[in-house]
């Protein structure tokens, strides 16, 4: 069951809703382009970003670490 697409969709859909929630308190509100960003993010990259926002103080550290990560490119 776990790897069926469905699961694995319904497990990114849950990650992502925890990091937005999680960035919503730490830094405030997401851009809209930075939302689109982040959506794209597969669940190992949203691990890595769950982690990395413990260290943020404001969306300039969001966007730093999207470039940082080569998603600055995607989405202007």
């Amino acid at each position: 069951m776990r790897e069926s697409v469905i699961y694995q969709d319904i497990q990114q859909e849950k990650a992502l809703s925890i990091v937005m929630r999680q960035l919503r308190c730490k830094v405030g509100t997401v851009t809209p382009a930075q939302l689109l960003k982040i959506q794209a993010l597969d669940s190992t990259q949203l691990d890595d970003l769950a982690e990395a926002l413990l260290d943020f103080s404001d969306l300039s550290d969001l966007e730093a670490w999207l470039a940082q990560n080569h998603f600055d490119h995607t989405i202007s």
